[in-house]
């Protein structure tokens, strides 16, 4: 029988799908009518990650994440050798994906999920240790920096921002000293600048969004244009599949750009439901965190809420211009099947650990 934050937790997850579903198809038929001639092209795939998340999320939900975490080393590793594949020519796909037959799999999106589990055993075992910085944050920098490493070389910079917060966040919540946590991220900053400069791209997307009208030809056109899309929308916006941003104007419209479609059509009160959707998974996510029975349950169930939270404020922050382009998709709304599954199968984390709070 399934538990009072268990059922919430359904309901808001399935809504969610729904939602994405709904403005998938609407944000991708003209892109999919184009290129294969069937307008829900990309839906039916899109449906393909929705059964295999479900898949992940009744494993996950099932199998004690105690074990989960016994095995976390595995999957770490699993995913870092998927991550290496990319770069074989016929098997790597655009530098980040891998080719599965006509679907691919993008393993970073895995490379979350694994990585959560890891830090979390990690942290658990660690105990009082994680006062110290050579045995609390030091291993645990050592492997951010090889997934850092090829991260940033697929060039994926965004997914890297995502995989550094999620690692202090879990060492800050799991004992780690701030002064410590402080010290790294100074640290850091001139290697981020590095990178950002390595990149003319990464360089260029900062000044637009420092200065986003100079730049709404180059570098700022996607950001600018999603910014049309929104204001078009208004209160209640022009109405299901009735977008103009979609026809092409706005690249990207169906991944990390579909709140713009979705402001579009559904108009400001369409975008406030998505954002209270979200928020509300992030709180049930607490909730959960706060009852869990032990340590470990705890920093699942905080990492998973934090992944989505911080995510989806990256993902709207750059569609409504606050911060700079990432790349990274919303949460159960953007089209990608590896997205979708990594998702859902971190839901399945959350009900596993209030079945267990609530035994």
């Amino acid at each position: 029988m399934l538990g009072r934050r268990e059922g919430f937790l359904i309901l808001l997850t399935m809504a969610l799908v729904l939602w994405g579903l709904l403005f998938v198809y609407s944000a991708t038929f003209p892109l999919a009518l184009r290129r294969y001639g069937d307008p829900s092209a990309l839906l039916k795939r899109q449906l393909v990650g929705v059964g295999l998340g479900i898949l992940l999320l009744f494993f996950m939900w099932s199998v004690d994440y105690h074990l989960l975490g016994e095995l976390s080393p595995l999957f770490l590793l699993g995913t870092l050798i998927l991550l290496l594949l990319t770069y074989f020519p016929g098997i790597g796909v655009g530098g980040r994906w891998l080719a599965l037959g006509p679907f691919t799999l993008q393993p970073s999106e895995l490379g979350k999920l694994a990585l959560l589990l890891y830090l979390g055993a990690s942290i658990v075992r660690r105990g009082e240790a994680m006062e110290g910085f050579r045995e609390g944050i030091l291993p645990h920098l050592v492997v951010l920096g090889i997934f850092g490493l090829v991260l940033i070389s697929q060039p994926d910079f965004g997914m890297f921002v995502l995989y550094g917060a999620l690692t202090f966040f879990l060492l800050w919540v799991g004992g780690a000293q701030v002064r410590h946590l402080g010290a790294t991220v100074l640290g850091s900053l001139p290697l981020a600048g590095v990178a950002l400069v390595a990149a003319p791209y990464r360089l260029g997307r900062l000044l637009a969004f420092l200065d986003p009208a100079s730049f709404r030809d180059s570098y700022g056109y996607q950001v600018w244009q999603s910014l049309l899309a929104l204001g078009a929308g208004g209160i209640f916006g022009r109405g299901l599949g009735a977008s103009r941003a979609k026809l092409f104007y706005l690249p990207s419209a169906h991944n990390d750009f579909i709140f713009a479609v979705v402001g579009e059509e559904s108009g400001f009160l369409g975008a406030l439901l998505v954002i209270a959707l979200l928020v509300s998974l992030v709180l049930v996510g607490l909730r959960i965190a706060a009852a869990a029975p032990d340590r470990l349950g705890t920093l699942y169930a905080l990492g998973v809420s934090f992944l989505f939270g911080f995510q989806a404020l990256l993902n709207l922050g750059v569609v409504v211009g606050v911060f700079p382009v990432t790349g990274l998709t919303l949460p159960f709304i953007s089209y990608g099947g590896s997205s979708l599954l990594v998702s859902l199968g971190g839901v399945g984390l959350l009900l596993g650990v209030a079945r267990r709070a609530e035994a």
